[in-house]
C-alpha cells in the first residue's frame, strides 16, 4: 500500500502550529482533541501512514505547557458503554489513559463528568477517582439546551456548573469516546 500521509511532517506542523497558536493570546489557548487520543487506528487504516499514536507524541512534544482535562459522560459510565476495539468500559478506558500520561508526565487537571444526574456507578467511580487524587468536577445537564441560547449561556445554564481552573498555557479537552460533552466544557472555561 502506498503511504498517503506524512506523520513526520504532520507531527512538526501540529507541534509549530500550536505553539504559535499560543503566543497569539495573553491567557490560555482551549483546544479539543477529538477522536481517540491514542491508539487511533481508525485513522491509521483510513489515513495510510498516520501512526496510531501521533495525538500522544504532539502532546509529549508539548508537555511542559499542556495540562489534559477529561470529560466522560455520566450516562456511558451508568450504561457501562464500552469502546469496542477493546472491549472495555468507557470508565475503565479513561483511567488507562490517565495512567498512561501520567507515566509520561503529561500534567493531567482533571475529570469532568457531564449529564450527571445522581447515576449510582457514577458515584462509585467518583470515588475511585478520589483515591486515585485526581480532581473531579461534576456538570449536570444545561437547563434549556439545546434551543434556549439565553439561558445556555447564563448563570442558570453553563454558569450553574463549576468552573474549572487551570494554570498551564494549553489546555487540551478530550475525552475516552464520542458524546462527552467536551465542547460544552471548552465554552464554560472561555467564558467564565
Amino acid at each position: 500500500m502506498e503511504k498517503g500521509f506524512d506523520n513526520e511532517l504532520y507531527l512538526k506542523l501540529q507541534s509549530e502550529k500550536i505553539k504559535e497558536r499560543i503566543e497569539l493570546f495573553d491567557s490560555k489557548l482551549y483546544l479539543e482533541f477529538g477522536g481517540k487520543l491514542f491508539d487511533d487506528f481508525h485513522a491509521s487504516r483510513v489515513l495510510p501512514g498516520f501512526e496510531a499514536n501521533s495525538k500522544l507524541k504532539i502532546l509529549q512534544s508539548l508537555k511542559d505547557d499542556v495540562e489534559v482535562i477529561f470529560c466522560i459522560n455520566a450516562n456511558d459510565i451508568e450504561k457501562s458503554k464500552i469502546r469496542a476495539d477493546y472491549g472495555i468500559t468507557y470508565d475503565v478506558e479513561l483511567l488507562r489513559l490517565i495512567g498512561i500520561l501520567e507515566d509520561l508526565d503529561i500534567s493531567i487537571n482533571s475529570v469532568v463528568i457531564t449529564l450527571y444526574t445522581g447515576q449510582p456507578s457514577v458515584d462509585t467511580f467518583k470515588k475511585i477517582l478520589k483515591r486515585r487524587n485526581i480532581k473531579t468536577y461534576i456538570h449536570t445537564p444545561t437547563k434549556g439546551y439545546p434551543l434556549d441560547v439565553e439561558t445556555i449561556v447564563s448563570d442558570k445554564g453553563y454558569g450553574a456548573n463549576p468552573y474549572i481552573e487551570t494554570s498551564k498555557k494549553l489546555v487540551v479537552v478530550t475525552a475516552p469516546g464520542p458524546n462527552s460533552r467536551k465542547t460544552c466544557y471548552l465554552f464554560i472555561s472561555v467564558i467564565s
